[in-house]
């Protein structure tokens, strides 16, 4: 994406669109030069401004694509909002076009290489994580007491261990063993005990749930060694016997594993899994792009971008189709689309039901118009694989796996998936992180990035400040993935996020 106009007041992603974006907030009555016309009302940072009349019923164009329909005559120079602007009726398209050639894949002597932790089986890491994973929330308790005894220790230390982290949660029980959410319960414990960033895995049930312990090995032919163990509260003793039986156990492992160094790898075993959270106006014109332009370089380098939130690329699927290597990847992403109705319309609910207040209050009108944005990230690699939420990843490059918007659960699935790294963009604000995968903050906005510097690891407000390109960007966030993924700390890592972000997607009754 190239900006057409960027003004020192506002922005024209198109030469298509109807409307502009404001860079800083306008006065009504103020001249808006690079439009020819005066604001008729006040205009916040981050909205919209008509730059033609648009009628009643007319398309409203931003990215030049439909973001709405005009509920009313729209004057130029007026403030294009949630109180004339609707979604249009339909939007969406099953036409499948013809597929596209895989992106291209430098040499592997090319590639970009990072200091990672080379796992037995290949997989490399970015950290080096004890999972403790509960089955049950009856058995969280005992997971973080273990936790909480081994980090910030002497021991950890001495065997190069990030930290122990517990993987807890509030479910487990009183769920049907057919559902789709138990189905998804189990892939995320399994997952996060597979994941590259993890050495050392512990599963600890009560007993008595729903989600045993046997029939998680069972589905997933899973036995105990040296670096996974299993055991359930009931048949130690109890709570202080557990705790005990625990630290004893990861004592054990960590004398299997050994001391782990990293070495050289190579960029290709970098996955991102790719979020946006607490998004505004100026998302879809800087981070977004700016992260779509560094997925694009570790795909080039044989790495994977992992872009998710279905409900959020709802209305730019179009745009992913178009993209898609094969008719059966595009027919994929509609499926989940065509999923996603079903699911929303049995609830009550509706895919517009998004932005959320806070994207309203920073200019996102309608669910299509952040989808635009959102879909942004996806950069403009081909797509090679469409998943299930939380179903291992086994294509590289560009990828999209099902998930809900809400944040939190899409990660833990991108997690589950093979996820050893995170990039986060936020217009609002986000201060969250998500263990054992380092989140890397991106800034939409300048203001925010000063109000929140300590939590924010890359300012991309400088493209709408005219400062900085989308290329420019983009390869400061290729290059900190990298750096980050070698060990530096981001700066959620410094204030310890992540301990209470594993969430596995419920889906279904709780009887």
């Amino acid at each position: 994406m190239q900006l057409i106009t960027n003004s020192p007041t506002v922005v024209i992603l198109s030469e298509l669109d109807s409307v502009a974006v404001a860079r800083r907030a306008l006065a009504g009555g103020s001249r808006v030069e690079s439009l020819g016309l005066d604001a008729l009302n006040d205009i916040p940072a981050g909205h919209k401004i008509a730059c033609r009349a648009i009628a009643s019923g007319q398309p409203v164009l931003k990215y030049g694509q439909v973001i709405g329909v005009a509920s009313r005559d729209i004057a130029a120079g007026e403030h294009v909002h949630i109180h004339n602007v609707v979604m249009p009726q339909s939007h969406a398209s099953n036409e499948m076009p013809p597929p596209i050639a895989r992106t291209p894949v430098l040499p592997p002597e090319q590639r970009r290489r990072f200091r990672g932790y080379r796992r037995p089986d290949g997989r490399v890491g970015t950290r080096n994580y004890i999972g403790i994973l509960s089955t049950v929330n009856c058995s969280a308790t005992v997971s973080r007491a273990v936790a909480a005894h081994f980090n910030g220790s002497e021991l950890l230390k001495r065997y190069n261990i990030d930290g122990v982290v517990a993987l807890t949660h509030g479910s487990g029980c009183a769920i049907n063993t057919d559902s789709e959410g138990f189905k998804f319960l189990e892939r995320s414990i399994w997952g996060y005990a597979c994941n590259p960033n993890i050495a050392g895995a512990l599963v600890i049930g009560l007993g008595c749930e729903t989600n045993q312990i046997s029939s998680l090995m069972k589905r997933y032919n899973i036995s105990e060694g040296p670096n996974f163990r299993v055991f359930n509260i009931q048949n130690v003793g109890g709570t202080r016997a557990s705790i005990e039986r625990a630290i004893e156990e990861v004592t054990k492992m960590l004398d299997a594993i050994g001391r782990l160094e990293r070495t050289s790898e190579s960029v290709e075993h970098i996955m991102v899994g790719m979020q946006c959270g607490g998004s505004d106006g100026y998302s879809g014109i800087t981070a977004n792009p700016a992260l779509g332009y560094a997925a694009d370089l570790l795909a080039q380098h044989g790495g994977t971008a992992i872009l998710s939130e279905t409900p959020e690329i709802y209305g730019a699927e179009h745009l992913l189709i178009a993209r898609a290597i094969s008719h059966e990847v595009g027919q994929k992403l509609l499926d989940r689309l065509s999923w996603w109705e079903h699911y929303t319309q049995i609830n009550g609910a509706e895919l517009n039901n998004n932005p959320s207040p806070g994207n309203k209050a920073g200019g996102l009108t309608t669910i299509l118009e952040k989808s635009l944005g959102a879909a942004a990230k996806g950069g403009t690699s081909s797509l090679n694989g469409v998943y299930e939420w939380g179903e291992p990843i086994t294509e590289r490059g560009f990828v999209f796996m099902d998930s809900p918007g809400y944040d939190p659960v899409s990660v833990t699935g991108q997690v589950a998936s093979g996820a050893n790294m995170i990039c986060f963009t936020t217009g609002r604000g986000s201060v969250s992180g998500f263990k054992p995968a380092p989140c890397i903050k991106l800034a939409t906005n300048t203001e925010m990035y000063r109000r929140l510097e300590e939590d924010m690891d890359i300012n991309c407000g400088g493209i709408i400040d005219g400062e900085l390109s989308i290329a420019e960007a983009g390869q400061k966030i290729f290059d900190i993935i990298v750096e980050i993924a070698s060990g530096e700390p981001s700066k959620s890592e410094l204030y310890n996020y992540g301990d209470n972000e594993f969430v596995p997607w419920q889906v279904g009754a709780v009887t």
